[in-house]
């Protein structure tokens, strides 16, 4: 295996990452700021109330998710079997 191919197999990698657990981490960003807008309107300062909410959300986003999260990494997973093959 070359540098260029580790590389290119690690962007590859690094990008199925990112398409992963993109939907999660904007579902986060999303909740937390309305969580905080809210917390800042009402002055209910509860360190707590962040986490519930955006627990829920999470889990929900990944639920819907998962089939396209499980067909990245298979995508990915061929990709790599058929490099080593070819070596």
């Amino acid at each position: 295996m070359t540098p260029a191919d580790s590389i290119d197999f690690a962007r590859s990698a690094i990008l199925v990452l990112l398409e992963v657990i993109t939907p999660a981490m904007l579902t986060a960003l999303v909740v937390g700021l309305g969580i905080g807008l809210l917390q800042a309107l009402t002055q209910i300062q509860e360190m707590t109330l962040v986490f519930v909410p955006k627990i829920v959300a999470i889990f929900v986003v990944l639920l819907i998710t998962l089939p396209f999260a499980g067909s990245a990494m298979n995508g990915l997973m061929i990709d790599i079997a058929q490099r080593i093959a070819a070596y």
